[in-house]
């Protein structure tokens, strides 16, 4: 299980007219379904089937990825967690990554939108893009949320 992430699920409400389905409906709510206010949304799409994305971590960003469409697979790590992917494939699931965790994202479905909703502005000074950096600063964080009363 990696520390600072997980599943989450959303309310899907299928519509009804005149007795036959007519679609789904989820609702997300900042603070209710998302544990943090939104400040940024925006999303990815038309990846190829081949590309890896992410290689990277934030120090202080949460973020909750959804695929709209098609699916996706999220590798996600910590040093201390070892490594974790997940497939999102429903639009009435989301993963949450909070900060301190490397993620890359791959094996996108030709099809795939994976939206993302963010817990602050773009700031490129919150990014580890260096692994072994990233590393370093991942021993300390954790260490510290683990000693923490």
């Amino acid at each position: 299980m990696i520390h600072n992430a997980r599943l989450l699920s959303f309310r899907n409400i299928t519509d009804t007219v005149l007795q036959k389905e007519a679609g789904h409906l989820v609702p997300i709510e900042a603070g209710t379904d998302i544990p943090f206010d939104v400040k940024r949304i925006y999303y990815i799409y038309g990846v190829d089937t081949q590309t890896r994305r992410g290689f990277h971590s934030h120090q202080k960003l949460e973020q909750v990825m959804i695929c709209i469409h098609g699916s996706v697979k999220i590798s996600l790590k910590t040093p201390v967690d070892g490594e974790e992917v997940f497939l999102l494939d429903s639009a009435d699931e989301g993963l949450y990554v909070g900060p301190m965790v490397w993620r890359e994202m791959f094996d996108f479905s030709p099809d795939a939108v994976l939206l993302v909703l963010a817990s602050d502005h773009y700031a490129e000074s919150d990014y580890f893009r260096d692994y072994a950096t990233y590393q370093q600063a991942a021993y300390r964080y954790f260490s510290q949320e683990v000693n923490k009363p």
